[in-house]
């Protein structure tokens, strides 16, 4: 699982095999070690919730999913799914799911052999 934080948006990418274990597990968890401090990232599918919303707290973000909105992700072609969460004072946050798709251009840093087909081509 991958997370992107840029500005006041968040987008988490997940393999096959990791769109297969949140389908199973309804929640995937990743941690970033700091020394003594860790950095925790998830997404859990929420039957409470109606749309994608994001909570932080604890050196933690969750992202809640709702059921259909995760069954479609792990059943369906769907590439992704997203969100502008309302926050105090006219913010938003800006939330995406997405599938991790292989790379069209550039050198390849890492194994790719678990990421979705890209629509847009291959690698060079």
């Amino acid at each position: 699982m991958k997370i992107r934080i840029k500005n006041n948006s968040i987008r988490i990418r997940l393999t096959r095999s990791e769109t297969e274990k949140f389908g199973k597990e309804k929640i995937l968890e990743e941690h970033t070690e700091f020394g003594d401090a860790r950095f925790t990232y998830a997404i859990w599918s929420d039957d409470n919730s109606t749309e994608i919303t994001a909570a932080f707290s604890n050196n933690r973000i969750i992202m809640q999913i709702p059921p259909a909105i995760a069954e479609a992700f792990v059943h369906t072609d769907a590439m992704g799914f997203q969100n502008n969460m309302q926050l105090p004072g006219d913010k938003k946050l800006f939330l995406l799911l997405e599938k991790d798709l292989k790379c069209i251009d550039g050198e390849v840093l890492e194994d790719q052999s678990d990421n979705y087909e890209n629509p847009a081509g291959a690698c060079k």
